[in-house]
């Protein structure tokens, strides 16, 4: 299929409702999320359609190419620019989770974007770091870590400020030995600790969210 082709199927899958409860999320598409991901099974792995489909300036298109494309085909450049581009939150999401996670050039670019001056790019390189802290903390300053997130998440921009909360509770979930730190830290700064939480789902408050994911482990 061209890309003018896949954007008209994309185009008949937008629904008007699907698309007034994603807005309010602040992802601006109609397309049911399921239905995108069979037709990207349906066209498979293609790299220069996943390119085409970015280059568009539609978010459902966009979201097709993070899962059309070959991750590892990216350069660091490429990468670079991609999350730069990336505003909406769905967007941003999938491309870090589905797409630099899987490249050769993560850890060059956790380093990078953790520092970065633009919030939304600064939240990608946090989303990195907490992957990081939790399957392969070794050369990590988880300290240092819990020292910005003490100095800086209350006052974060929401993005980035999810992230560092992940980061947070992560190195209370993972690392016994600085859990007490990151409890205390979540009950001081008190971030999302009024988090509306659907029934049978974890708050992402951090000393709840390290408490129930410990409580899990430590039942198994």
């Amino acid at each position: 299929m061209s890309v003018d082709e896949v954007r008209a199927e994309l185009a008949a899958l937008d629904d008007p409702k699907a698309r007034a409860v994603n807005e309010r999320h602040g992802d601006d598409h109609g397309v049911n999320l399921s239905k995108l991901r069979a037709l990207a099974k349906r066209l498979k792995t293609q790299q220069e359609l996943a390119r085409e489909l970015w280059a568009t300036d539609d978010t459902a298109a966009k979201l097709l190419a993070l899962l059309v494309c070959r991750p590892k085909a990216f350069d660091r450049d490429e990468l670079d620019a991609m999350v730069r581009a990336a505003r909406t939150p769905k967007v941003h999401d999938w491309l870090v989770n589905y797409v630099v996670k899987k490249s050769p050039h993560a850890e060059e670019l956790r380093v990078a974007w953790s520092a970065d001056p633009d919030p939304a790019v600064a939240s990608a390189g946090w989303a990195l770091t907490a992957e990081r802290v939790v399957k392969k903390p070794d050369g990590l300053d988880l300290a240092g870590l819990l020292d910005v997130v003490e100095a800086e998440m209350r006052d974060a921009p929401d993005r980035l400020q999810w992230a560092m909360n992940t980061c947070l509770a992560q190195i209370g979930i993972e690392h016994p030995e600085l859990r007490a730190r990151a409890l205390a830290i979540g009950e001081r700064l008190e971030v999302l600790k009024d988090y509306p939480t659907s029934p049978g789902c974890t708050s992402p408050y951090a000393p709840v969210w390290i408490g129930e994911m410990v409580r899990r482990e430590e039942a198994t």
